[in-house]
């Protein structure tokens, strides 16, 4: 009987997640439903996102209503056949809200906490997750994010290998002091050193930005230390960006300021949570923060312009190269995604902007699973 009733939970989107609240049932009971159907809105304490459905049939039941918050894994809605009775259906809801009460306290675990190293005499922020024999992927933020901007993926990926999300130089809790040079190869030069000081002689890159760049830096530069490299809405293809976005992330000093700053990240405004603002604003308010973003402005974005092209040099590289770009990025055109040596994969993922990972999570991780075990 159970294998005839498919449930649907509470998503866990990042290790940090505890909790959800269903804000809006996008579909109603008695629905046909897809596997990848958007079927509600999720606002958790970091982010808002659609929750696409994990199994296919009709949507029987749904038992959170919207405005509920509820803890991740509870029971949200039932999928099962017209063959199933209700008295069935009511029998396993019930069977399931007693066993999910009983391990309450287990799903409530501590989630694993963000380390730090020395990483040639600096303190490197990451957080790792996952162990086996795969060669590990190191994920790289863009400029003004953290680790935690990775939290819809690394755990996806992190299945039969090691996953390393660090925080760059300038941000999150890793050093602030950036040396004396300040520019993509620079920070490049970091993340060596964070593999060094982990042991990783070799790494699948995924980048974002900013760290997008890096990446293709690191295989142009040290491609020996490289497997493959994801660039999603990468920096370094193109000089245009949206200075307004920069100009106005470093200028905000309050919540109202900086919302709408925020906003132009993603395709749907309502993604940006309050927590998500204030997160930001904390972080800028750290000593030496804001000098070192500063820094790093005038590194890789002097005069309104992306300071360092790799596009002419991008069939140099000896490693598998694909490129993921949301068709609303407002940041960094997705223009910059066309023209790219035939080598390289290019994938533009609709109603998505420039944090596409986080916005098409599923679809993003699938194309980098499939990237790294081929």
């Amino acid at each position: 009987m159970s294998d005839a009733i498919r449930p649907i939970v509470m998503p866990k989107w990042g290790l940090a997640m505890q909790e959800g609240m269903v804000a809006k049932w996008l579909v109603e009971e008695g629905a046909e439903l897809k596997a990848g159907d958007e079927i509600l809105d999720i606002e958790t304490s970091k982010i808002a996102n659609v929750f696409e459905s994990p199994v296919a049939g009709p949507l029987r039941r749904i038992v959170v209503g919207e405005g509920e918050t509820v803890p991740v894994g509870a029971l949200l809605g039932v999928v099962a056949e017209a063959s199933i009775l209700d008295p069935d259906l009511d029998a396993y809801i019930a069977g399931f809200q007693e066993e999910f009460a009983a391990h309450a306290a287990e799903a409530g675990a501590a989630a694993p906490e963000p380390e730090t190293v020395e990483a040639d005499g600096r303190r490197i922020r990451y957080l790792a997750l996952g162990e086996g024999e795969g060669v590990p992927i190191v994920f790289i933020h863009g400029f003004g994010g953290d680790l935690n901007n990775w939290q819809f993926n690394q755990e996806a990926l992190a299945e039969g290998r090691a996953t390393y999300a660090l925080d760059l130089p300038g941000h999150g809790g890793s050093t602030k002091d950036l040396g004396d040079e300040v520019d993509v190869g620079a920070l490049a030069a970091a993340v060596v050193d964070f593999m060094d000081a982990k042991g990783i002689a070799k790494a699948h890159l995924v980048g974002h930005s900013l760290g997008g760049a890096i990446a293709l830096d690191l295989a142009l530069n040290h491609g020996e230390r490289v497997a493959s490299v994801t660039a999603v809405c990468s920096a370094g293809l193109g000089p245009e960006i949206n200075m307004a976005y920069i100009d106005g992330f470093m200028q905000a000093k309050r919540r109202k300021q900086l919302q709408p700053v925020l906003e132009m990240l993603v395709a749907d405004p309502e993604m940006v949570s309050r927590e998500m603002i204030e997160d930001v604003l904390k972080f800028k308010r750290l000593d030496g923060a804001e000098a070192a973003l500063n820094r790093i402005v005038d590194g890789t974005f002097a005069g309104g312009r992306q300071a360092l092209q790799l596009t002419g040099r991008l069939g140099e590289i000896g490693v598998p190269v694909q490129v993921i770009w949301g068709r609303q990025d407002r940041i960094i055109p997705v223009g910059h995604a066309e023209g790219l040596p035939a080598s390289i994969r290019v994938h533009v993922l609709d109603g998505a902007g420039h944090m596409v990972h986080l916005e098409k999570a599923a679809e993003v991780n699938d194309l980098i699973k499939g990237f790294v075990a081929g």
